[in-house]
């Protein structure tokens, strides 16, 4: 295994985040952000707010509301409008399941 620096670490983690930003947002709006919550523990939202967390942590004051439409490139409820469909009743089910086990009590 190569030796890597802790920049060029920070910066290969960087660009994974990018490509995964851009797969989710350019290559995959057709995954539902309950399916993904479902399935994994985290969707867009959760990338969203794991932003918004760590520029907090830095001193940086950005608000949930700021960090999507950075995330998404737009206000979220545009992205919502264009790209998300009505979830069934067993998928809000199992999404509330899924929220409380991976992020905790909705606000």
């Amino acid at each position: 295994m190569h030796k890597i620096d802790p920049q060029t670490m920070i910066e290969l983690e960087a660009a994974a985040f990018r490509t995964l930003r851009e797969h989710l947002m350019e290559k995959r709006t057709d995954v539902q952000n309950i399916d993904m919550m479902n399935l994994t523990g985290f969707c867009r939202n959760c990338l969203s707010r794991w932003v918004q967390e760590a520029a907090n942590e830095r001193g940086i004051e950005m608000s949930k509301e700021e960090a999507r439409e950075l995330f998404y490139g737009m206000p979220y409820d545009e992205w919502k409008a264009q790209s998300q469909t009505e979830a069934s009743p067993e998928k809000q089910v199992a999404f509330e399941k899924a929220f409380a086990e991976n992020v905790g009590k909705k606000e």
